[in-house]
């Protein structure tokens, strides 16, 4: 699996308009905790349905993008976040020790 990069706003829009099972990984390049959820995150990245599209935003360059994720998935901002969107939906966040590939995998194929 491989991270789509979110730099531009309108890739939100398009998030939020495309059907099935899409993934936010919100992460701060500057914090040990983000670093360590990625890691942790990717080492267990293939319980996850291999047609979800995965999406990285760096936070600490596009601070605009994640207050406009927070916002149009009407979630409290965080960092490190992941956001499981369905068919536009958020259907599940977590952060910092909270985030697993695994429950992803699990809210997946329920």
């Amino acid at each position: 699996m491989q991270w789509k990069m979110i730099n531009d706003p309108s890739q939100i829009s398009e998030i939020k308009n495309k059907p099935g099972y899409s993934l936010i990984f919100k992460h701060s390049t500057r914090c040990s905790v983000s670093m360590m959820a990625k890691r942790r995150f990717e080492m267990d990245w293939e319980a996850i349905p291999e047609d979800t599209s995965l999406y990285f935003l760096d936070l600490i360059s596009y601070r605009a993008i994640s207050a406009q994720i927070a916002e149009t998935f009407q979630v409290h901002h965080e960092s490190p976040q992941i956001l499981l969107i369905k068919d536009g939906d958020c259907i599940l966040d977590a952060s910092h020790s909270d985030i697993s590939a695994e429950e992803v995998a699990e809210v997946i194929s329920n």
